[in-house]
């Protein structure tokens, strides 16, 4: 698992989830959006997002054992805290018409005093990784999240001149879409219950749902305990900072 993180920038945990608890979790984001997954004439948008969702099952699907396991390993025990909700959701339908957040991009985690939009930084402040909760089977043609492979060593060089403030998402995203740009993409396809999880930099993006089916997807950010360092000995640096590391080292 850890050699995997460190080169690829993300691991499977295949059928992480109960399929009980997913098929509980997959029933409350139906009832929240008000559509019924047997009526398609609901599906008049390309995305639906749901906000932060606190009910028990999905508290139960974020504290997988699984999951905790992969966290202590990748992100280092007591360098992540865990949550008690799961949020958001962008839920995806068969629809022709192409939605608006399908570009490359690193997810945010804070929000600097006096700034309006959310920011990153090489500490990666706030986030020690990210997690993508198949709900749905997924397949290639239902709209699955790319990914990058080994893209995640292409962005803390390109982070440590913005310092702690770090730099908004905005005006972040087309640097690390050039800078990943001959990296290989693969597609996070799985069955309901698989999670992903992934480097806090590692650069990734939505698309069009094409397929015949809804696809449902949670991607919570997995609290950081503490900020990133690596101004230790390797062998005392988590995967995630030693990653960091690396590639500061190499440029």
């Amino acid at each position: 698992m850890v050699e995997r993180f460190i080169n690829d920038g993300f691991v499977t945990l295949a059928v992480a989830v109960p399929r009980a608890t997913i098929e509980r979790c997959t029933q409350l984001l139906w009832e929240q959006i008000g559509l019924d997954p047997h009526d398609r004439s609901g599906w008049t948008e390309p995305v639906r997002w749901v906000g932060g969702m606190t009910h028990q099952a999905f508290v139960d699907a974020m504290n997988a054992p699984a999951l905790i396991d992969a966290c202590d390993r990748l992100a280092g025990p007591g360098r992540w805290r865990p949550r008690a909700s799961m949020g958001s959701f962008p839920l995806r339908f068969p629809h022709e018409t192409e939605p608006d957040d399908a570009g490359w991009h690193v997810e945010t985690s804070f929000l600097p005093e006096g700034a309006t939009t959310w920011h990153l930084n090489l500490q990666s402040k706030d986030r020690a990784l990210l997690a993508l909760f198949l709900f749905t089977d997924v397949d290639d043609e239902d709209g699955p999240t790319r990914i990058r492979v080994g893209s995640h060593r292409d962005i803390p060089a390109l982070l440590e001149p913005y310092g702690e403030r770090g730099v908004s998402g905005m005006r972040f995203g087309p640097q690390a879409a050039a800078a990943s740009a001959h990296r290989h993409a693969t597609l996070a396809t799985g069955d309901a219950g698989d999670v992903f999880v992934c480097h806090p930099f590692l650069v990734h993006a939505a698309q069009p749902n094409h397929g015949s089916r809804p696809r449902f997807l949670g991607q919570p950010g997995v609290p950081a305990g503490q900020p990133y360092r690596w101004d230790r000995p390797d062998e005392d640096c988590s995967p995630v900072e030693l990653t960091i590391k690396h590639a500061l080292r190499t440029g």
